[in-house]
């Protein structure tokens, strides 16, 4: 798949717009989530693909990026590492905010595309990392990984390599209740309120409490505590 077919793809099927909670970052985003869903089943099919959770500002990235730019002085001069990024809203929060170097890393195609129209439509340069950066070496200052501890397996996959990257960046987590957050090791920083849809969540906002990770090791994922499991 080209880029200019990812890129295609997205224009064809978004529209600039901006999430409630930062209205200052430009982003293509689907406006209902039932075309887009449809629309990605063939292509998903075609290529092996993800479900288009790149095309929507979830609470998760919508509480970093709004932290990130009321707060740009934890961010300036530093360099950012926003893990399963999605749309890119928490990396061009922090490029704004004057880090140092930004990158994003997504392991889904359609989003590497769509995270460099967001980043060029905001003004920014965001490195994208094209593969699972779980297991890397740390080169960041700070991570931040908004909505992720929404599986049992993705969660095990990734909290073992964060806990680890915890001893040398500062690891922030942002939260929005969802069912596999760990129980441990976790020190509240902030709290937003978000508002999202009936389409995407079952209520008409979020609260997301931001946490900074603490190293160390990872026990096995907790038993649902919630019954969510979208990002």
């Amino acid at each position: 798949m080209s880029g200019i077919a990812a890129a295609d793809f997205i224009l064809a099927h978004t529209r600039t717009g901006t999430a409630p909670l930062v209205p200052e970052i430009v982003l293509r985003l689907a406006t209902e989530i039932t075309p887009i869903w449809q629309a990605s089943e063939d292509w998903l099919h075609a290529h092996g693909l993800e479900p288009p959770f790149w095309a929507f500002a979830w609470p998760g990235g919508q509480a970093l990026a709004r932290h990130v730019l009321d707060n740009s002085g934890l961010i300036s001069g530093k360099r950012v590492l926003d893990f399963a990024a999605g749309c890119g809203i928490a990396a061009i929060a922090c490029a704004r905010a004057g880090a140092a170097a930004v990158e994003a890393a997504e392991i889904d195609a359609l989003a590497h595309t769509a995270i460099r129209l967001n980043a060029a439509a905001n003004g920014v340069e965001i490195k994208v990392l094209e593969s699972d950066a779980v297991g890397a070496s740390c080169r960041w200052d700070i991570i931040l990984c908004g909505d992720v501890c929404y599986e049992a397996p993705m969660t095990g996959h990734i909290m073992p390599w964060l806990r680890a990257m915890a001893r040398d960046a500062e690891v922030w987590i942002a939260d929005p209740g969802r069912a596999y957050l760990p129980a441990t090791g976790l020190s509240p920083i902030g709290r937003y309120l978000v508002p999202t849809s009936l389409e995407l969540e079952d209520r008409i906002e979020r609260e997301v409490v931001l946490y900074r990770l603490a190293p160390g090791s990872d026990p096995a994922p907790d038993l649902p505590r919630d019954v969510d499991a979208q990002p």
